[in-house]
């Protein structure tokens, strides 16, 4: 993609960061690198380095935005009653490692990940547990 289409699409008020990476297994083929890094690229990348985006706006397009989108209503947002699924990152260190040529590398920068409020990745390291599952929503129409 055009690294300018990019930044216009990133600062659109309506648009989202979304990823359809594979979710293959660790090692396994030659998925695309956003399959392990799309979401710590806009972190390093265009928040940290180039400035196209505030921490906070980024998160919201990653968090809350497409929660509400696709009727996730307990998720993405931080608060009371709500699903426990959270990444704390460092936001001086969070960046994509992964490559074309190499693409089965983990981002650095994370430390934490809970997902429906377990822990999976503790102080940088997997932890085993795997409380994930598809999620699925309401189908809506496309917005014109």
């Amino acid at each position: 993609m055009d690294e300018d289409d990019v930044i216009r699409i990133l600062q659109h008020p309506l648009s989202m960061i979304e990823t359809d990476g594979d979710p293959v297994g660790y090692g396994q083929g030659y998925p695309h690198p956003r399959s392990y890094g799309a979401f710590p690229r806009v972190l390093g990348r265009y928040v940290r380095e180039m400035g196209v985006l505030s921490l906070e706006e980024a998160v919201k397009k990653m968090s809350s935005m497409p929660a509400a989108r696709y009727g996730q209503g307990e998720r993405g947002t931080l608060a009371q009653g709500m699903l426990a699924d959270l990444t704390v990152f460092d936001p001086h260190r969070v960046r994509d490692l992964a490559t074309f040529t190499d693409p089965h590398q983990y981002s650095v920068g994370i430390v934490h990940v809970i997902v429906n409020g377990v822990p999976v990745m503790r102080d940088g390291s997997l932890t085993g547990q795997k409380p994930g599952r598809v999620l699925r929503g309401p189908a809506r129409p496309t917005v014109p």
